[in-house]
């Protein structure tokens, strides 16, 4: 099924209607594997996925060049809309966060060399710094633009105060915040403003770090180098009780004759924001650009709604202290 396209903003800006998220391609989720990744980002741009989304601290620089060197070997830059981001320091096996204007060009300049590119098409703040007011920061990112560095600019995991701040110093096309069936917090505020204002809404871990897939069973599958075995919704407990709210979704699924990650993500479709799954197997994306095919009722989404409670999800995204 041929892929829709969408609009991110309202300054033209449009993307497939589900993405590819590279993060997990670069350890968080394992051992990488450079080769398998690389084909799978093909399939998904070969298949007409056209938003790529990568960050400069994914594997500290690792994921811009894999992603780049995916997308020269294609050989069609100009089909692609790349947006990395930039923010998040990683220091030993510490991370910091970083707004000041000196450091956007910088923290640019070094995405461009890694990705092996003149500009990048959508460009966001990964997290604000707390003690740099945000005007200046998208006042610097803004100056690119002009440049011609960067087409569009996009922000993450921000409050609502702070999108209507930044929009107002220079157009924002996307907010990207964690939002899936079993995160649920953009609808009380960030959802309303970034329609209101024409935002495009970007949904990262739209499969719930793959727990709505139907494919985690057992905690004890998640080995101590997975980015998961530490978070408090994949402890012994949490683990079991949320699984209990999958079983929801895999009967449903069932009805479709599809999988749960279908399902989840035509939930999301639903919703109106653009998903970035992400995966290192060609099967699972394939299965996953299946979600177009899932026509929910509003009966199904009311049922999926109801199961999906925020307060019916056992644990907190992050550990106490941890944004990322």
């Amino acid at each position: 099924m041929p892929i829709s396209l969408v609009p991110l903003g309202h300054d033209g800006l449009k993307v497939g209607a589900i993405g590819y998220g590279a993060w997990g391609l670069s350890g968080d989720y394992g051992a990488a594997n450079d080769e398998q990744s690389a084909a799978t980002i093909r399939r998904a741009l070969e298949l007409g996925v056209t938003l790529i989304d990568t960050a400069d601290e994914y594997g500290n620089g690792h994921n811009e060049r894999l992603v780049g060197a995916a997308i020269r070997e294609w050989g069609r830059r100009e089909d692609v809309v790349l947006a990395t981001k930039f923010g998040i320091v990683r220091q030993g096996t510490a991370s910091n966060v970083c707004g000041h204007p000196r450091y956007v060009r910088s923290a640019l300049e070094a995405s461009l060399e890694r990705l092996g590119v003149d500009h990048v098409d959508l460009y966001y703040l990964h997290r604000q710094d707390p003690a740099v007011p945000i005007e200046e920061t998208v006042g610097a990112m803004a100056e690119l633009v002009v440049e011609g560095k960067v087409r569009y600019l996009g922000l993450c995991e921000v409050s609502a105060d702070v999108i209507r701040r930044a929009h107002a110093v220079h157009s924002i096309a996307a907010v990207q915040s964690e939002y899936s069936l079993w995160t649920r917090d953009p609808e009380k505020q960030v959802l309303p403003v970034v329609r209101q204002l024409g935002i495009g809404f970007v949904a990262f871990s739209p499969l719930g770090r793959g727990f709505l897939t139907g494919s985690l069973t057992n905690r004890e599958a998640i080995t101590p180098n997975d980015f998961r075995y530490s978070l408090p919704r994949f402890q012994p407990g949490n683990f079991d009780r949320n699984l209990q709210l999958v079983a929801h979704l895999e009967e449903l699924a069932g009805r479709f004759e599809a999988t749960p990650a279908q399902v989840a993500l035509a939930w999301l479709l639903e919703q109106g924001v653009v998903p970035i799954p992400g995966t290192r197997s060609i099967v699972h994306l394939e299965k996953n650009l299946g979600a177009f095919a899932v026509k929910l009722s509003p009966r199904d989404v009311e049922q999926l709604d109801a199961v999906f409670q925020p307060d019916l999800v056992a644990g907190a995204r992050y550990r106490p202290g941890r944004g990322f």
